[in-house]
């Protein structure tokens, strides 16, 4: 039983419109959370709007790198928690346009730490890291006590995002843990440039899959809604353990896959067997990562609920009667 109690209590999600947004969104509705969303633009295929989930929160529209905003944000609202997800987080885009990547994930981290260091009311704050924080490593699988040192931009942006977030954790004791995660996938995420929904359209459509790189890049994959509930047990934990302050968690199913063998485990849930569209375009990314979860189960209790074979079995179950939809 945990101390954190959810009813009522206002929360403040940045990224709401991504994938791992909207089911945390979701998630702390079914709680009965009073629910705050930042939002920068208008995504109309975000599940916040296709499942209706923007009609029962509250929508600030703004930039997270406008500190008034987010200060009024935090203060009117009166919120407790944030669980900060906002981020530029597509590696290509970062590889293309580095320094509205930075500004995105660097400066929107220090301004949402600045906003609640001055707040009376915060009590916990959730900063979504990421494996990519820890660059390229010499042993695998990552561990929590390994350095950060991402050198490509988008790996480098969380690599400081996560090192400023310690930094307000250990100098000012600002109530902040943080989250490593793998690659979400779920229903939801229509950025069809990503390896999971781009793979499933193609087999939905009949075609064979792209991918983009030479098909033997090893990933973790954790299920949207298994890392929406990490994010919630990260919370909990925090509000039982001030001690937590500036702890982090990696979550993971523990089970990494190269990119063909998660694209075969695709093509079993639709049964069909066409040969992949490998193009070998992959540039500036790091060959292998995957997370060992050790920490996150011991000291938090989490494990994953979902296994891989459900969970993409009900992400195309998703795609499938999205995709079916009449334009």
């Amino acid at each position: 039983m945990t101390s954190l109690e959810w009813r009522d209590r206002p929360v403040l999600v940045t990224g709401a419109t991504g994938l791992l947004g909207g089911w945390l969104v979701e998630d702390l509705l079914r709680r009965g959370a009073a629910v705050v969303c930042l939002v920068r633009d208008d995504v109309p295929f975000s599940r916040l709007a296709l499942d209706g989930l923007d009609q029962k929160v509250i929508v600030v529209d703004g930039d997270i790198t406008d500190q008034a905003l987010v200060e009024r944000a935090l203060g009117e609202r009166e919120i407790r928690t944030v669980f900060h997800l906002a981020a530029q987080a597509i590696v290509g885009v970062a590889n293309r346009n580095p320094v509205s990547t930075f500004d995105s994930n660097i400066r929107g981290t220090w301004t949402v730490l600045v906003v609640c260091r001055r707040s009376l009311l915060v009590d916990q704050i959730i900063v979504a890291s990421s494996d990519k924080a820890y660059g390229d490593q010499e042993h695998l699988p990552y561990s929590e006590d390994m350095p950060l040192q991402g050198v490509n931009p988008y790996d480098a942006s969380k690599s400081c995002a996560d090192i400023i977030s310690q930094s307000y954790a250990r100098t000012w004791d600002l109530p902040v843990a943080i989250t490593r995660c793998g690659n979400f996938y779920g229903g939801g995420d229509l950025n069809f440039n990503r390896l999971v929904p781009g793979v499933i359209r193609d087999l939905h459509n009949g075609r064979r899959p792209v991918i983009r790189s030479d098909g033997q890049f090893v990933r973790d994959y954790l299920y949207a809604e298994d890392g929406a509930a990490a994010y919630i047990a990260t919370a909990e934990a925090l509000a039982e353990r001030p001690e937590l302050n500036g702890r982090a968690y990696n979550f993971s199913v523990e089970t990494p896959l190269t990119v063909l063998e998660l694209v075969d485990r695709l093509q079993d849930v639709f049964g069909t067997q066409l040969e992949p569209d490998v193009r070998n375009e992959a540039t500036a990314e790091i060959r292998a990562q995957y997370l060992d979860a050790t920490r996150a189960r011991t000291e938090l209790g989490w494990k994953p609920t979902v296994g891989l074979d459900e969970g993409l079995r009900r992400t195309v179950a998703w795609y499938r009667d999205w995709l079916d939809r009449p334009t």
